[in-house]
């Protein structure tokens, strides 16, 4: 059976391939062989790349894009809308709460999110500080990247979790999705922005999206794996009594593959932050900007400092994650 699906995929592949030379070889406009025997009796062609065989992925690709902005720009444009006005909301409300308070808050917050443990909230009031500290044009910027992160993670979580429920109901969903997955973590980031710019023009939004397709699939694979790895008697004790899908799925599943889910949560966090310097690129600003105008520049010491305001940040979000995962774990453990 094994051996038939791995012949079966490589069939598909070999007509796959072959349809995409041909593809490329009729729509290539450099001279071509004019008979097969012409192939053999010229060899040129094997020293370098034909020219005559180049698949039209560019062209198709542009004239997609060219076709999404034409027809569905209105769409795009209230995506644009939408994601900035939040954007914009998130950032001014945290901009004009006084610094000081805005590090209460966060440790309080911080406190309770983690089951009352004081050391995560000093440890958290610290980096903030640290971060002020740094120098004060660091302060506003890291808001800004904040609020980009914040609305990041929102939507990969929104997006990420039906999308991991679906592949770990089924293993078709899953061979299909996993690959899409593959493509997208390994694609350069700077390809997303490309598009983003073309169909939501400069500034935050297409960063936003550029970082949720950067950042969604570690909180897919991992909430996939956790319902995966749950144990078979533990779904034959839900069927037995007479559990429904939906209430296999909110009493049992997700409650126990909550410590992947949050480190799911937690990864996608890092890996949006990873985006910071490179959505400054395309006029967004926060911490990253520092970053790369210290680039330009070649201002070492303002490149450091902003680089460990990012590493600041990143600690504030990984604790209050870990925390909060930790404390969801250990109600779960004291209600069973």
């Amino acid at each position: 059976m094994k051996k038939a699906r791995i012949w079966f995929y490589s069939l598909i592949g070999i007509t796959l391939l072959s349809g995409a030379s041909y593809l490329g070889y009729i729509s290539s406009k450099k001279t071509k062989p004019g008979s097969l025997s012409e192939l053999f009796s010229d060899t040129a062609w094997l020293g370098d790349w034909p020219r005559w065989l180049d698949f039209p992925l560019k062209q198709w690709a542009n004239a997609g894009i060219d076709w999404l902005v034409e027809t569905y720009g209105p769409f795009f444009d209230a995506i644009n809308a939408g994601l900035l006005g939040i954007y914009s909301s998130l950032t001014g409300a945290m901009v004009l709460t006084p610094w000081p308070i805005f590090i209460v808050i966060a440790a309080i917050v911080t406190y309770f999110l983690s089951g009352k443990k004081l050391s995560t909230a000093i440890i958290i009031a610290a980096c903030l500080f640290a971060i002020g500290l740094l120098s004060p044009v660091l302060w506003d910027k890291m808001i800004e990247t904040t609020a980009l992160v914040v609305i990041s993670i929102a939507i990969c979580a929104l997006i990420g979790f039906p999308v991991a429920i679906i592949m770990s109901r089924s293993d078709r969903a899953r061979n299909i999705i996993l690959p899409v997955l593959d493509l997208m973590q390994t694609i350069p980031a700077f390809v997303y922005l490309i598009p983003g710019i073309m169909l939501f023009g400069l500034g935050a939004v297409p960063a936003i999206i550029a970082t949720v397709i950067y950042s969604v699939p570690p909180v897919i694979r991992l909430t996939d794996l956790g319902i995966r790895l749950i144990d078979t008697e533990v779904m034959e004790a839900a069927e037995s009594f007479g559990a429904t899908p939906m209430q296999k799925l909110r009493i049992v599943q997700l409650p126990l593959a909550l410590p992947n889910i949050m480190q799911g949560i937690n990864q996608t966090t890092m890996m949006a932050l990873a985006m910071v310097v490179v959505a400054s690129m395309i006029g967004t600003r926060g911490l990253g900007d520092e970053v790369l105008l210290g680039l330009q520049q070649l201002n070492v010491g303002r490149a450091l400092e902003a680089g460990l305001a990012i590493v600041l940040l990143a600690i504030v979000l990984d604790r209050i994650t870990q925390a909060y995962g930790k404390k969801l774990q250990e109600r779960k453990t004291d209600k069973g």
